[in-house]
């Protein structure tokens, strides 16, 4: 089985939801990294200081067959394409994964198996 790294990165407050659709969409475990998102411009506050939007990345390793679809459903439902919303995804093919959880690698062939 080929596995990927499926990356999101949104808006913190959109953290919980971006969760809950993957899981949906089949996705298991999840890695979560918290960041801020500077854009080409800074945004001026007042007295000077920056305004920074909190974001947070989600990692998840998924087989290939199924991170497609995972991405297709955030890309949805939290309206990524648009300009507007500072949240992104993508894919990283992996060469060599270890440390998988057993019940996550049933879960995945058999989700597999639905998707063919």
């Amino acid at each position: 089985m080929k596995f990927v790294a499926l990356v999101a990165i949104v808006a913190e407050e959109k953290e919980e939801e971006a969760v809950s659709i993957a899981k949906e969409a089949g996705a298991g475990a999840v890695s979560i990294f918290k960041g801020r998102n500077l854009g080409l411009k800074e945004k001026k506050i007042f007295f000077g200081l920056t305004l920074e939007e909190n974001v947070s990345l989600l990692l998840f390793i998924l087989p290939g067959k199924i991170s497609l679809l995972v991405m297709k459903r955030l890309n949805a439902q939290l309206d990524i394409q648009n300009n507007e919303n500072s949240a992104m995804t993508f894919t990283v093919p992996l060469g060599h994964v270890a440390g998988l959880n057993i019940e996550e690698l049933h879960k995945f062939e058999h989700e597999v198996k639905n998707v063919l």
